[in-house]
């Protein structure tokens, strides 16, 4: 179910990013159901504003008209039992308000959840972990992790990207404020919505359902590009991890301390499903689903002990020595 709101969501602070505009401002839509919700937000607005004036005004004008005066201290105001009037304009005002709110409200959600796929349209499943986000690309035949890369829409000839959203575990809710409402991600319910961005660069967002402990730090990152760019991406994450001599000896660890167990590097014997997809780690800005920049220190970190940025993440702190860790994380910084 689409749930429309305002409230500030919580990116990490230290995302830069060139737009003036707060990457999570609601009244910057970028996308068109966002401009759908951003214009349903004004005119329900315009009408709880009017409504304001009007009581507001016949308020004053009560204090104002009615008022206690000395003269009239001592007499009794004139009784007034009942108005047919009265009850009949507070009646059918108000039902006829609900009724335009309604209906205003009806048509975006009919407008956003029952739009038609067009050719084009580019398909991703976002699976929801705790706490972290899955990206397949059903389509181009590769999976990624908390970092959704999707191409500019032209609004002269739409290509939207439609998702689809599940839980792996408990609930969650996407929220990109500036590319669509927020939307629920509920265990053995599918969901779906879509974005068609208008303009490149990165928008961000939040989980906006409290899913345990680390709910705060699991961010959203969209990354919106230009078809060539886009293009280019898709490309480099088709292919599977390269080969490098170097790091063989990290390679070789990486297998042997288990890791596989949890992570995908495709190519490699390392199929593991209940954590991230590692094949191309370093193409990544952020670790810990936007918690760490990631960079080699950080992954260092990382590996040995997650808890140091994300307590309470799922990932087990590492019994490594100092020197298997610089050999594992020096085979993953390779993972371009």
């Amino acid at each position: 179910m689409l749930s429309v709101f305002i409230a500030s969501a919580a990116p990490s602070a230290w995302a830069a990013t060139s737009n003036p505009t707060s990457p999570t401002n609601i009244f910057a839509p970028d996308s068109t159901p966002a401009h759908s919700i951003f214009r349903l937000s004004l005119f329900e607005f315009e009408i709880l504003g009017a409504i304001f004036i009007v009581v507001f005004s016949l308020l004053a004008y009560a204090v104002i008209r009615f008022r206690e005066r000395k003269q009239e201290s001592e007499s009794e105001p004139p009784q007034i039992y009942g108005s047919n009037q009265m009850e009949l304009a507070w009646t059918v005002l108000p039902v006829l308000i609900v009724v335009v709110l309604f209906l205003s409200a009806a048509q975006v959600i009919h407008r956003v959840q029952d739009a038609r796929e067009p050719e084009g349209t580019i398909e991703v499943t976002a699976v929801a972990h705790q706490f972290w986000w899955e990206y397949r690309y059903p389509q181009l035949g590769f999976i990624t992790s908390n970092e959704l890369h999707v191409p500019v829409s032209d609004p002269t000839r739409p290509t939207p990207t439609f998702i689809h959203l599940l839980s792996a575990d408990v609930d969650h809710s996407f929220w990109v404020p500036r590319l669509a409402g927020k939307t629920d991600l509920i265990p053995n319910h599918p969901n779906n919505m879509w974005i068609d961005p208008h303009e490149t660069g990165l928008f961000l967002g939040q989980c906006a359902q409290y899913c345990g402990t680390q709910h705060a730090k699991m961010l959203l990152r969209v990354y919106v590009e230009t078809r060539e760019d886009f293009d280019r991406w898709v490309h480099s994450q088709q292919q599977q991890a390269s080969a490098n001599p170097a790091a063989a000896v990290g390679s070789a660890l990486f297998v042997s301390k288990a890791c596989f167990v949890c992570h995908t590097i495709r190519g490699t014997m390392a199929a593991g499903q209940a954590g991230p997809d590692l094949t191309h780690l370093m193409s990544r800005d952020t670790l810990g689903s936007g918690a760490v920049p990631n960079t080699p220190e950080n992954l260092r970190q990382w590996v040995h002990n997650p808890d140091t940025f994300k307590p309470g993440t799922l990932m087990p702190a590492s019994d490594l020595t100092e020197e298997e860790l610089k050999q594992i994380v020096d085979y993953l910084v390779t993972l371009n």
